[in-house]
């Protein structure tokens, strides 16, 4: 879903999302699922289809995403590894584990005294809350990272859910213009 030669950007993100409106419901699930694992999202997000435009695809994605329930929300974190891993607690697309792996490049070349902090609080936090830490880790460093990690230590479990389930929206909103290559 490239761009042809001569072909305008704008050209090229409206093709992809027709090609996205035409797919049957089950491999527009499947492609939704890339950008954000709940089921329920994913499922909501096909059958809203067609979309005519990026800001109509994200606007419906963000409400579709603040209007579910919190166990969807924790779907939703479980299909992503912990900062500084690979491995989601779920199965996930190739895709989306690369996307993943993308995201997490801050960490790539993080000191061994921060990956083993990185370690440590992610089990503080899944101790404390329930469910893997998550931040939108694009443009992030390690030491941004953990630095968030440890400040959002300091929530109460009601407040923490809300920024975690904000943060799934930003990487959701960003994997869904990969999805349409924007």
């Amino acid at each position: 879903m490239g761009l042809v030669e001569g072909q305008h950007p704008v050209a090229n993100f409206q093709k992809d999302i027709e090609q996205l409106n035409l797919l049957s419901v089950k491999e527009a699930e499947s492609e939704f699922l890339k950008c954000c694992g709940s089921r329920s999202w994913a499922l909501q997000m096909a059958e809203a289809r067609p979309f005519a435009s990026f800001n109509e695809l994200t606007e419906t994605a963000d409400r579709t995403w603040w209007e579910l329930e919190s166990g969807d929300w924790l779907e939703a974190f479980h299909s992503h590894p912990r900062i500084g891993e690979r491995k989601a607690a779920t199965s996930t697309s190739e895709q989306s584990r690369n996307w993943s792996a993308a995201e997490q490049a801050g960490v790539s070349n993080a000191a061994a005294q921060t990956l083993q902090a990185l370690a440590d609080l992610n089990k503080e936090y899944e101790d404390k809350f329930g469910y893997i830490f998550i931040v939108c880790a694009t443009g992030k460093s390690s030491d941004e990272m953990l630095a968030i990690l440890r400040g959002r230590l300091q929530n109460n479990p009601d407040e923490e859910l809300r920024i975690a389930a904000a943060e799934q929206a930003k990487i959701t909103e960003l994997r869904l213009k990969k999805l349409v290559e924007i």
